[in-house]
């Protein structure tokens, strides 16, 4: 059945950070998120330890609250305990589409997601040089970003979205202290969003970075870490609200990415 939508409202959040003692803490905004949005993006960082009961909690309030599509890639914090199979499993059993290098679409709008990786930004980026856990370490986010372009290039709706863990730009980094700024994100990453013209980008991790930015193609990033939205704007739900407009013909998706920039999404606080 083909949407009557002309726009998709996408909700963007992520490090949750979800312990032990969260049950009943989210469903209130999971609840809130269902009634002003059509999808919900989560982007890394369900969990404080990476415990498999961390994400049983998630799962149970992402249950009871959110009615909507949701879509979700994993974040650095989920890996910590060694568990990151276990908590996409316990996700997707309550049909979570968690991402890592895979896409889906959802009324002709298509998400491509991957975990991203550290490394920094532009001239400072760490290159493959010297001792081998260096070239292993660079060879982490080539492989990144590797993946993200392989999610996209699968894609072939006019509208693409890719969220991700890790930051792809120094713009929303700024905020946090500069020595930790090759541990946030690598413009590894900025290169297939921008060879794919991405409508969005949504990241975490960069707790007391920028809100919006953009890559040097133009194409707006906006990092919906939960503490720095709830920091920028203490007297609203700390989730960010992208309106992303569906153009034309839907059943006829365009086979290769736009020549051009596709207008901008609108973006509203919650």
């Amino acid at each position: 059945m083909t949407s009557t939508r002309t726009h998709l409202r996408v909700a963007a959040i992520g490090d949750l950070h979800v312990s032990r003692h969260s049950q009943g803490a989210f469903q209130p905004l999971f609840a809130q998120i269902t009634s002003n949005a059509d999808v919900l993006v989560i982007c890394g960082d369900f969990t404080d330890y990476g415990l498999p009961d961390e994400a049983r909690i998630l799962a149970r309030e992402l249950t009871a609250g959110v009615k909507i599509p949701v879509v979700a890639v994993l974040g650095n914090h989920d890996y910590e305990a060694g568990s990151e199979h276990e908590i996409r499993q316990i996700l997707g059993d309550i049909g979570v589409t968690v991402l890592d290098g895979e896409a889906t679409e959802i009324d002709g709008v298509g998400f491509a997601g991957v975990k991203g990786f550290a490394g920094g930004f532009g001239r400072g980026a760490l290159g493959p040089w010297g001792e081998q856990p260096i070239k292993a370490f660079v060879q982490e986010a080539v492989s990144e970003a590797m993946k993200l372009e392989a999610a996209l290039a699968r894609l072939r709706s006019p509208r693409r979205v890719a969220l991700m863990h890790y930051a792809p730009i120094r713009g929303t980094c700024e905020g946090e202290p500069p020595e930790i700024f090759p541990y946030l994100g690598s413009s590894r990453l900025e290169e297939p969003i921008n060879r794919y013209r991405v409508t969005a980008v949504f990241h975490g991790h960069a707790h007391r970075g920028t809100v919006e930015g953009r890559t040097s193609a133009g194409v707006p990033v906006y990092n919906v870490a939960m503490p720095l939205l709830a920091r920028v704007n203490p007297d609203r739900p700390p989730y960010l609200i992208v309106e992303l407009p569906i153009d034309g013909d839907l059943a006829h998706p365009v086979s290769q990415p736009p020549a051009g920039p596709l207008a901008d999404p609108v973006v509203k606080t919650a």
